[in-house]
C-alpha cells in the first residue's frame, strides 16, 4: 500500500475504507471485510453513529492496533475548547482505542478555533498523532494554518473529476497541508460513472471506470477513503497499483472540471443556515 506523509513525519495509506451512510446494522461486517481485504485506514466521525461499530470491528479482527490507521472527526456541537476534548475523548472510548491516528474537525463553523485549539493540546499531550479539518475553503484554511499553534496536516473535502478543486489543492500544497477525498466518486453524481472519456479510459487500461477515478486521485497525490458496503467493490477500489496513467490520460480528465459542487457551497448562507438546524434538531433530540 503506498503512503503519504504528513509535515509531522507521521504516514496514512492513500486508500483508505469511509464509512459514511454505512449503517450501524452492516458497519461491523464491513469494516472486518475491509480489513480482512488489505484496508488499513478507516475513516468514521461522529456524525456517522457508527464508531462503536467500527471499534468492534477492529477489535475483532484480530489486527494489531499500530496497523491500523483510524480517523475520526469532531462534529459542531461538540465545538469550542471544553466540548471537543470531551467529545474527543468519548469517541476513543467508543472507538475502543487509547489513541487516535488523526482528528478533523468537520465543518468550517461554529467555534472551530476553541475546537482546534483542544485538538492541539490532545495531540501535544500524545493521545492523537495527528490534526486537521475537513471543508474548510482556502480562506479559512490559510486562517487557521497562519494563526494557529500547530498547522492543520489535513484537509478533507469534496474532489473528484467534476469538482477538482485544483486552485484549493495548490494552498494546501503551499502550507503542506495533505488533500484527501470524502467523496471521490462524488457518489457518482451528474452521471460521473458514465463519462465518456472515464469509460473509454477504462477500457483502455481494462480496468473499471471507479478504478480509473481512483487511479487519478492517487497520482494527484490525494488520499481516497472510497465506501462500498460490498466486499466485491472493496477488493476493486484497492486493486489500483498495478498500473499508471498516462500524461495524456490524466490531462483528459484534468479537462472534464466543472469547477462546481456536486453536493453544496459551505461558503452559500443557506448552506450555513441548514447546518445550524441541524445541531439544533439534534440537540432538541437529546
Amino acid at each position: 500500500m503506498e503512503q503519504v506523509t504528513f509535515y509531522n513525519g507521521v504516514k496514512m495509506p492513500i486508500v483508505g475504507y469511509g464509512v459514511y451512510q454505512v449503517s450501524q446494522e452492516e458497519c461491523e461486517r464491513c469494516v472486518i471485510d475491509a480489513l480482512s481485504l488489505g484496508y488499513r485506514s478507516i475513516d468514521t466521525a461522529q456524525s456517522y453513529f457508527n464508531e462503536e461499530q467500527v471499534g468492534n470491528a477492529m477489535v475483532q479482527s484480530g489486527i494489531p492496533r499500530k496497523e491500523i490507521f483510524l480517523t475520526t472527526k469532531v462534529w459542531i456541537e461538540h465545538y469550542g475548547y471544553e466540548a471537543t476534548k470531551k467529545s474527543v475523548l468519548e469517541s476513543m472510548r467508543k472507538l475502543r482505542t487509547e489513541y487516535l491516528d488523526l482528528v478533523l474537525l468537520h465543518q468550517p463553523f461554529g467555534d472551530y478555533y476553541g475546537a482546534y485549539r483542544a485538538l492541539e493540546d490532545l495531540y501535544t499531550e500524545g493521545k492523537l498523532r495527528a490534526i486537521g479539518v475537513s471543508n474548510f475553503y482556502p480562506d479559512r484554511l490559510v486562517d487557521i494554518a497562519s494563526f494557529s499553534r500547530i498547522k492543520p496536516m489535513v484537509n478533507q473535502v469534496e474532489t473528484h473529476p467534476f469538482h477538482q478543486q485544483k486552485n484549493a489543492k495548490k494552498w494546501m500544497d503551499t502550507y503542506g497541508i495533505q488533500m484527501e477525498a470524502w467523496a471521490p466518486f462524488g457518489e457518482g453524481r451528474g452521471g460521473l460513472f458514465e463519462d465518456p472519456v472515464l469509460t473509454e479510459i477504462a477500457q483502455k487500461y481494462g480496468k473499471s471506470t471507479a478504478q480509473i477515478i481512483l487511479r487519478w486521485h492517487i497520482q494527484r497525490g490525494i488520499v481516497v477513503i472510497p465506501k462500498s458496503a460490498h466486499k466485491t467493490r472493496m477488493a476493486e477500489n484497492l486493486n489500483v497499483f498495478d498500473f499508471a496513467l498516462t500524461q495524456a490520460d490524466m490531462e483528459r480528465i484534468s479537462a472534464l472540471d466543472k469547477e462546481q459542487s456536486a453536493f453544496f457551497s459551505h461558503s452559500d448562507p443557506a448552506t450555513v443556515e441548514w447546518f445550524v438546524r441541524m445541531v439544533e434538531e439534534r440537540k432538541q433530540k437529546k
